[in-house]
């Protein structure tokens, strides 16, 4: 990838990482460095000189085991032998517990030689054949054999001694070599250590400078001028000086500074487009703003027109439903007549029946008063002749005379009472002809009432179902007036929401202009850049219409006008409108 194609966080990012990438190497080879010092540090210090102390130490123990046995040998009171004896057996102890030391760190290390393990076996050897033989020159110098002691420590003691310290400076020695070659060795690693430092410190040192170089070139290329002046320019053209930018020409055509002058002279053609198109804007939302505001108005008037029909038709279903009521019930209260007279005719041809049954009972009773009457005039006449009998019979008929008397006296009074309830019965029964001729024309009557309420019946029932689908008709009508009333009230809010948008718009326009009135542009030619200004279109007259009485109208919940269709209608209508003029098309609208 080429350097000069590469964006400023590329070349930033790649150079700051290659410089990152060399402090860790320099990093990493210092560490390496001090941690290898640190390793051979800890090898001498607990490696190599740990075990040559131990190994003195053990040569130490020896001789002071080797002058304790002398002593002891040489001694004669008591207490020094006792001392020295303890010396003995102190100094045996030290030189198996560090001897024994010495072997396990010999085992456990790493980096001894071979050599270095040979001589601590030899040692070992050594002390294993020289402490049996010390303790054997004690043990003679205890039991007062001293001469015994003398000669066993000379002819097999001192020669043990010296072997068991010739090896141990032999270890000291081959201890002593290896640690001078650690010091060459570890002077070697810092000496390279320190070359390649100083290698990565010139690489590191050499890259920066480069990289400084090639990034502050790309970034004066890129810019095309001081960062001071790029905000200076842009500074102006934020405040609205949109004349050319100064020193742009100079400027390399991919940088900051010529994109910011393209801009510049992008955005005064752009302002001057903007200032033109604004103040056509300005004054289509004005005309559209007015014609809004006459057909909210005329909208309002039908819809208040609307509403007052829909009252009417309210009221009319109110009482077309009333006289529907109405018939209802009237129809209810004849069909209730006509059944009480059907019950009052059921009634009448039962009293006739009565008046019948009276009538021939009547004629029974004056047919018994026939008999009675009948009875009577005989016994008047057997009377009569028992009186005649007794006439005859002179003054033995006396009794017979009276008692005939009084019976003819009793059949006179008995034919007159039965000629008086005949008279009665009589007229009873003309009464009851009369009765019954009376009653038959009553019945005949309730028949003709209980047709004449049927009919009306019939004809209620007409005019009910007459009502009721009136009172459908209406309120079917009444709904569709309702639903015209709703319609146009929509059609009225949304119109005052397109009022309020147009004003709105109107606003906006003015503002607009307002806005684009901050730049200045360049003078062209002695005229500054700027679009024709849209010719002006006269707005729509105002008509006059009949205004009947107003009813508040209640805004009902209509989609926003600042939907998508509703925007692109208008958008359309109010093209259609600036192209067509003001009357015609308000006036059509």
């Amino acid at each position: 990838m080429n350097f000069r194609n590469m964006t400023v966080r590329a070349k930033l990012g790649a150079a700051f990482g290659g410089l990152a990438i060399l402090v860790l190497l320099v990093s990493g080879l210092s560490w390496k460095a001090l941690s290898d010092a640190n390793t051979a540090f800890d090898h001498y210090v607990t490696g190599i000189n740990a075990r040559g102390d131990v190994a003195q130490t053990v040569r130490t123990a020896v001789d002071r085991r080797a002058i304790a046995a002398r002593n002891l040998v040489l001694v004669t009171t008591p207490q020094a032998i006792a001392e020295e004896k303890a010396e003995v057996v102190k100094a045996h102890q030290d030189v198996q517990e560090r001897l024994g030391k010495l072997k396990a760190m010999i085992a456990g290390a790493d980096d001894s030689s071979d050599q270095a393990r040979t001589l601590v076996k030899e040692i070992d050897a050594i002390e294993a054949k020289y402490g049996p033989v010390a303790l054997a020159i004690v043990d003679l110098a205890l039991n007062g054999k001293r001469d015994e002691a003398i000669a066993k420590m000379n002819e097999e003691c001192r020669p043990l001694l010296a072997a068991l310290i010739a090896k141990t400076r032999e270890y000291s020695r081959v201890t002593e070599k290896r640690a001078q070659q650690m010091v060459d060795e570890s002077a070697a690693r810092f000496a390279l250590q320190r070359n390649l430092l100083l290698a990565a410190c010139v690489v590191a040192f050499l890259a920066a400078t480069l990289a400084g170089v090639l990034i502050t070139r790309s970034l004066a290329r890129a810019l095309g001028a001081e960062p001071a002046a790029l905000g200076d320019a842009a500074q102006r053209v934020a405040s609205g000086d949109l004349s050319p930018v100064p020193g742009a020409a100079a400027a390399h055509g991919s940088s900051v500074l010529a994109s910011l002058a393209t801009m510049q002279a992008n955005l005064a053609e752009i302002v001057g487009q903007v200032r033109g198109a604004s103040d056509s804007i300005a004054t289509g939302s004005t005309q559209i703003a007015t014609g809004n505001t006459d057909l909210s108005q005329r909208t309002e008037e039908q819809a208040s027109a609307l509403q007052q029909t829909a009252a009417t038709m309210e009221e009319l279903g109110t009482t077309v439903r009333h006289n529907a009521d109405n018939a209802s019930q009237a129809n209810q209260l004849a069909v209730g007549a006509s059944e009480v007279a059907v019950r009052g005719g059921e009634v009448v041809n039962q009293v006739v029946g009565t008046m019948k049954g009276i009538n021939d009972s009547s004629k029974k009773i004056v047919d018994i008063i026939g008999v009675i009457d009948s009875i009577a005039f005989q016994t008047n006449i057997l009377a009569l002749n028992a009186a005649v009998e007794a006439a005859r019979a002179g003054e033995q008929g006396r009794g017979f005379a009276v008692v005939a008397s009084e019976v003819r006296s009793l059949a006179q009074r008995s034919a007159q009472a039965a000629k008086e309830i005949k008279t009665l019965i009589t007229d009873s029964v003309t009464q009851v002809e009369q009765g019954s001729a009376l009653v038959d024309q009553a019945g005949h009557t309730m028949q003709e009432i209980v047709d004449s309420i049927r009919r009306v019946t019939d004809i209620m029932g007409e005019i009910s179902a007459a009502s009721r689908e009136q009172s459908t008709g209406v309120g079917s009508l009444g709904q569709s007036v309702a639903q015209m009333d709703q319609v146009t009230q929509q059609n009225a809010a949304l119109v005052e929401e397109s009022a309020a948008a147009a004003q709105s718009l109107q606003l906006q326009a003015q503002q607009l202009v307002q806005a684009v009135a901050v730049f200045r542009l360049p003078v062209r030619d002695g005229m500054a850049l700027a679009a024709p200004a849209a010719q002006g279109i006269r707005p729509a007259p105002r008509t006059t219409m009949p205004q009947p009485a107003r009813i508040p109208v209640e805004r009902r919940k209509t989609p926003r006008i600042g939907s998508p269709a509703s925007g692109q209608a208008g958008q359309q209508h109010t093209r259609a409108t600036a192209t067509a003029g003001g009357d015609d098309s308000w006036e059509s609208f």
